[in-house]
């Protein structure tokens, strides 16, 4: 069985002082990054915009195995349904949401 030995990467060998500059250097553009960004969900109700918002819960053992769907109601307005607003936004743009809400942030 023959030993395999490692290969010295490519940007050492010429000269980077790190992977990054060498991909940087030669039009590599990192997936990691938005990989790496941590993003946060929210949910709206679509009548009145609010994010105060939960699944109906049933106490039925009975239901129909096909009517899986989830029952979505605004805890502000009444309204209930399948279809709630769905975002996703970046650390950033939620910290925004929080301060332009009101909400303390620790």
């Amino acid at each position: 069985m023959a030993k395999s030995k490692l290969a010295t990467p490519d940007w050492i060998r010429e000269g980077y002082d790190s992977k990054a500059d060498y991909e940087k250097a030669h039009g590599v553009k990192g997936k990691k990054k938005k990989a790496e960004q941590k993003t946060f969900k929210i949910r709206e109700c679509p009548k009145c915009g609010s994010d105060d918002v939960g699944l109906v819960l049933s106490n039925m053992d009975s239901e129909e195995e096909s009517n899986t769907g989830k029952e979505w109601e605004c805890h502000k307005c009444g309204w209930k349904g399948k279809n709630v607003v769905q975002k996703e936004l970046t650390e950033d743009e939620f910290m925004k949401y929080l301060d332009e809400k009101g909400e303390e942030v620790a």
